[in-house]
């Protein structure tokens, strides 16, 4: 399993999870060396195989880089496409060029091109024996984030279109795609936009009255790359506490 944005947060507690489930883990990170070895060392724990390589996923050759590391822990059958950035609050007529490019192309670009290595081993067509793609995307993709970043609730649209079609592309190639979207979780990027007390904050719009933990996504990718979700594919699962 190759987990994109794997040292911390969501990326952090899914790698660990599965290496609990027997996956051998390969983290893509981009800076976080140390929370990197730090999840390597729990999923070795776990009794499996672990690495973690940087990559940066607007990088073709960092990406090429993390696909063929993982190649040496074996055959590659999952991709968590988890990487992915948001930027401080801000209304749409202050948004720069640069802004939504880089948003763009970490949050869009990124997953298309780390999901096109991935089909490249997994594809029946390519020689591969299939596999599973889970794709990370957000309740902001259908709640628009006004005032805050529609620019990251865009993007996480256009993961949600792109689940839904390449799932029908890859299908007859062996390959399942799905994506979850979390809500309000506690993690680290709320405080790296400018907002640490985001969760707490909002928690009282979460019809079950609390933000979530990175790991209750964990066991929904979990799930959906288990064969128990072997007859789901194109579907968007959110995780939002009824949000």
């Amino acid at each position: 399993m190759v987990v994109t944005g794997g040292s911390r947060g969501i990326g952090a507690a899914t790698a660990i999870l599965l290496s609990q489930r027997g996956w051998d883990v390969c983290i893509g990170f981009r800076e976080a060396a140390e929370p990197a070895r730090m999840v390597v060392a729990a999923c070795e724990a776990a009794g499996v195989a672990a690495l973690a390589v940087p990559a940066d996923v607007t990088s073709p050759d960092g990406i090429a880089a993390l696909f063929e590391a993982a190649g040496r822990l074996g055959k590659v059958t999952a991709l968590v496409n988890n990487a992915g950035i948001v930027a401080a609050p801000t209304r749409v007529e202050d948004m720069t060029g640069e802004r939504l490019v880089q948003m763009f192309t970490v949050n869009v670009i990124g997953a298309f091109l780390c999901a096109g290595h991935a089909i490249r081993h997994m594809s029946t067509r390519h020689g591969g024996t299939g596999g599973v793609i889970v794709n990370v995307s957000s309740a902001a993709a259908r709640l628009g984030s006004p005032a805050e970043y529609v620019d990251y609730a865009a993007s996480k649209g256009a993961i949600d279109t792109m689940t839904i079609g390449l799932a029908k592309e890859v299908a007859q190639d062996g390959i399942r795609v799905n994506a979850v979207r979390p809500g309000l979780i506690h993690t680290g990027i709320h405080a790296g936009n400018g907002q640490p007390g985001r969760v707490e904050r909002l928690a009282s719009a979460v019809p079950v009255g609390r933000g979530g933990e990175p790991g209750e996504v964990a066991h929904a990718i979990a799930w959906l790359c288990s064969s128990e979700a072997s007859y789901v594919t194109g579907a968007i699962l959110d995780v939002t506490g009824g949000r």
